[in-house]
This record gives C-alpha cells, sequence and structure tokens, in this order.
C-alpha cells in the first residue's frame, strides 16, 4: 500500500515537473512568435540618401539665324549702293562715241573714240572717201546711226559739257526742210533741228555744244522723227573741272 501510494505521488511528481516545462516551453514559443523583435530604427542604423538626380543642364537659347546677325550688321553700319559710290567719283576723261563704225579710231588731236553703243534703236551706214568740210577728222562725220529713239551713257553724277556731231552725207537729202527731228540733252530741248539749216548744205560738219549736269549717273539724250529720220555722227561727254 505505501509502496503504491510512493508509486503513486513518484508518477504525480514527474508528470507535475514535466508539464511546467511544457508550459514554460509553449510560453517562449509564444512570445518569440507574437513579439518579434524590433527592427531597427532609421535613427538606429540610418540608410544612405538616396542619390541626387543631377539638375537638368539648362538648355541653352538657340541661336540667332543668320538672316538676323546681317541685318544687324546692315542696320549698324549700312553699306552705300554701288551707283552712288561710282556717281561720286568724278570721271577723269571725256567719253566719245563714235556712231555707225563698228571699231573705234584716233581723231586729228590725238582723242580716242570708242565704237557705235548705248543706243536705242536705229540704223547704221558708213560713206568713206566722202570729202567732208568744216573739220580736221572728216573720218567722224563718215558713218552715222540714224532712226534712234534714245542714247544713254553712265557717268557720275557731276557738270559736263556734251557734244553732238552732225553732218548730212545722204544723197537723198538735197535742200532744207527734207530732214527735220528733235533732240533733248539731260532736259534741253532742241526741236525742229535741221542739219542742212545749221551747214548751209550738204557735207558739211556741224557740232552743237550743250552744257548740262547730270544726277542721275547718266547722260541720257532722246530723238523725236519730224521730216525723215533722225541721224547723228559722234557724241562727246567731256567733264566741267
Amino acid at each position: 500500500m505505501q509502496t503504491k501510494r510512493y508509486l503513486t505521488g513518484f508518477f504525480a511528481g514527474h508528470i507535475c515537473v514535466a508539464l511546467a516545462l511544457a508550459a514554460l516551453t509553449g510560453c517562449e514559443s509564444s512570445t518569440k512568435s507574437s513579439n518579434p523583435p524590433p527592427a531597427p530604427s532609421a535613427q538606429a542604423t540610418p540608410s544612405a540618401p538616396a542619390a541626387a538626380a543631377p539638375a537638368a543642364a539648362p538648355t541653352p537659347a538657340p541661336a540667332a539665324p543668320a538672316a538676323a546677325s546681317s541685318a544687324a550688321t546692315s542696320t549698324a553700319a549700312p553699306s552705300a549702293p554701288v551707283a552712288a559710290t561710282a556717281a561720286s567719283v568724278p570721271l577723269k576723261s571725256a567719253i566719245r562715241i563714235k556712231a555707225g563704225l563698228a571699231t573705234g579710231f584716233k581723231d586729228a588731236d590725238g582723242n580716242e573714240w570708242l565704237p557705235d553703243q548705248n543706243f536705242d534703236g536705229g540704223e547704221t551706214v558708213e560713206r568713206p572717201d566722202l570729202e567732208i568740210k568744216n573739220t580736221k577728222t572728216p573720218a567722224i562725220y563718215r558713218a552715222e546711226r540714224y532712226s534712234m529713239n534714245g542714247f544713254s551713257y553712265p557717268v557720275p553724277n557731276g557738270k559736263y559739257i556734251v557734244k553732238l556731231h552732225f553732218c548730212e552725207t545722204f544723197e537723198g537729202i538735197t535742200g532744207p526742210g527734207e530732214r527735220v527731228f528733235s533732240f533733248n540733252v539731260e532736259g534741253h530741248e532742241f526741236k525742229d533741228f535741221d542739219v542742212w539749216k545749221k551747214t548751209g548744205g550738204a557735207l558739211t560738219a556741224y557740232v552743237e555744244t550743250v552744257p548740262v549736269e547730270v544726277a542721275d549717273g547718266k547722260v541720257d539724250i532722246t530723238f523725236t522723227p519730224n521730216v525723215e529720220n533722225p541721224e547723228i555722227n559722234g557724241i562727246e561727254i567731256i567733264p566741267v573741272p
């Protein structure tokens, strides 16, 4: 009986101890699972700050177009027109045009004459070997341009003496009033001009001298027919010092 009680007490004691141990073990596991160790705070272990994104480089302003730059330069220092520059340079020597002749020549005074040029309209004719009176250089009057509308030659602005050379060499004109025309030299009007009347007959040289002042960079002459066609043998443009 005593042995039975002893055994009962022995086993009961061991069972209590086992239960106590089991309870302790279960309480730790529960504590661990329900209360996980807190994550380290940001203050305790600060994380490295994210690298700052590089600041966007400022977009450069678009370059001004080349035209704008040119315009600015032009505004600052405008260039003079070519015509104005040419017109400001004085003419150093006379211009002589031999009407009706395809090649230039030199007159009795050593002056160079340019071939026929700068006329508006008309025809040319040569009558070589004619005996021309009232001149040292008959070659000027042995060729002519006729039926022209005008003549224009570029020169610097300034004062000039314009000489127009005439001679009646056409065999179809036999007296005054058979060739009559008008011409205008830089605003100077010559109406009802008759070469025969001016010279008293055929084959005689005549020079009309006209002082002019050029303001538009060219000498302009216009011709208007009245009876028959206008004709001319030569033109001189002489600068006035």
